[in-house]
């Protein structure tokens, strides 16, 4: 008896540790909660190359290339709090620029995925 309740209570942990552990992309990446962010006026970053942004943007979206995303973003002077909303073209990158900032301390960021779902729910 003791030992099935205990199996039951570590079986539970488990599946608690596994959900605690899934990469941030499962839990955000909602393009309605992102455009409830957006407009409630987060800062706005999308993190794919110049010539991608040149080709098509979220209007006030600011460009920062993911892979420079910390030193572009400091040079802001934004607060570690600022609501940011992060998107790319997939959503690989947005969750590697997402990692880095909460790396860094930022503690509001959002990471909205990709720009097509992120326009297709608008």
């Amino acid at each position: 008896m003791l030992i099935n309740i205990i199996k039951s209570i570590l079986t539970c942990l488990m599946l608690l540790s596994a959900v605690y552990a899934m990469p941030s992309m499962a839990r955000e990446q909602q393009p309605d909660i992102a455009w409830q962010k957006i407009n409630a006026n987060a800062t706005v970053i999308d993190v794919r190359t110049p010539e991608e942004f040149a080709a098509g943007h979220i209007k006030g979206a600011i460009n920062i290339p993911f892979d420079s995303i910390v030193p572009q973003l400091a040079k802001l002077n934004l607060s570690k709090n600022t609501e940011l909303v992060l998107y790319c073209r997939s959503g690989r990158r947005s969750s590697i620029a997402q990692a880095s900032l909460i790396e860094q301390g930022y503690n509001n960021t959002y990471d909205a995925g990709g720009l097509n779902t992120l326009m297709s729910a608008r």
